[in-house]
Parts: structure tokens; sequence; C-alpha cells
């Protein structure tokens, strides 16, 4: 079984936007293509694992959630870094889409995403790292058995200050590639 990064996308990996749905508005964090071609020279999966409420609120479609997750490939392309898989959760509570209200196993806190991918394509948790910038993320990896990383991007200088209450996470860094180097630095792979 393969080692996995499980990577938060708005916040994480993308500029947070609040609800994107515009993709003049989608930008790559300066190091993200730097990061995550780190972890692909490394032997590491990397997985996005996002909560999409957006889909069941009517702000955005699935079609558009495509596009956005295409054009995030093409720009990690040109920087030589590829995502191996995305997984999103369309659910939220106040979904105007009556059949995408529901209580689900997927949308994070929950650990749905996560446990599905190390189903699906064959990853090890125990040896994974889960990184976003919301205590949800910290709280959906570890209870997916992975370790987890809370990044200072995104929401995350916000959450850090936060009382951590069960989410605590094993490292709180800047960013996603100072997150990349911790990984590189204490996994034993």
């Amino acid at each position: 079984m393969r080692a996995a990064v499980f990577l938060d996308r708005d916040g994480t990996i993308i500029e947070e936007r609040g609800y994107l749905d515009r993709l003049d508005l989608l930008e790559l964090y300066s190091f993200t293509a730097d990061a995550i071609r780190l972890l692909n020279r490394a032997g590491y999966a990397t997985v996005v694992v996002t909560n999409q409420g957006g889909i069941g609120r009517g702000i955005i479609d699935s079609h558009f959630l495509q596009q956005v997750h295409e054009t995030i490939d093409a720009r990690l392309a040109a920087g030589r870094a590829k995502i191996d898989r995305y997984y999103f959760c369309p659910h939220h509570p106040d979904a105007v889409v009556p059949a995408l209200r529901i209580k689900c196993a997927c949308r994070k806190p929950a650990s749905g995403m996560i446990e599905q991918a190390c189903r699906e394509l064959s990853l090890d948790p125990k040896r994974s790292v889960t990184i976003g910038d919301r205590r949800l993320d910290v709280v959906a990896g570890s209870a997916a058995g992975t370790r987890t990383v809370l990044v200072r991007t995104g929401h995350g200088a916000h959450e850090e200050a936060m009382p951590p209450g069960h989410a605590r996470p094993d490292a709180i860094l800047n960013n996603l590639m100072e997150a990349v180097g911790w990984i590189l630095r204490t996994s034993s792979r």
C-alpha cells in the first residue's frame, strides 16, 4: 500500500475565495506546484479532498467543479506536478437540492473521502498525511488514521487562534511548502 498526502483545496493549494464560482478567480499559491512536485518525486499519492457544498446550495454545478479541477491540473502540469485524484463532497446542511441536504459520511470533518480514497487507490493511512487550513481537515485526517498538518494560509491563521478542541494537528506550519518539507523530514517511508 502506498503513502499519500491528502490535500484540502481552497486555502491550502489555491487561494481561499469563499465559494469559487468563476474560473478567473482561481489562483494557485506561488509554492503549490513546487510543493506537489516534491511529493510526486518522493512517491506520494497526491489526493485532493474538498467540501464543495456550493453544489448543494446551487451556487455551482458539478460541470463547473470539473472545469476548476481541470484548470488546476493544467497549471500544475506547467510546473511538472500532478494531483492523482480529486474527491469532493457536494452535500450541505443548507442545500437547496433536497437530495444533497443530508448528513453524510463524506463532508469533512467526517473522514469518508479519505477512507474512500484509501480503499480505491490502495493507500495506507498510517503512512499518510492530511494537510488543510481548517481544523475540520485535522479532524477528518485524524479520524482516518493519518498524521495531520494545519497550514496558516486560507483560514489557517484564524483557525490556529481558536481553541483546538479535538482537532490537534501533528504540526502547524505556514503553508503547503513548509508542510511538504516537514513530511519529507519526518516520514519513515
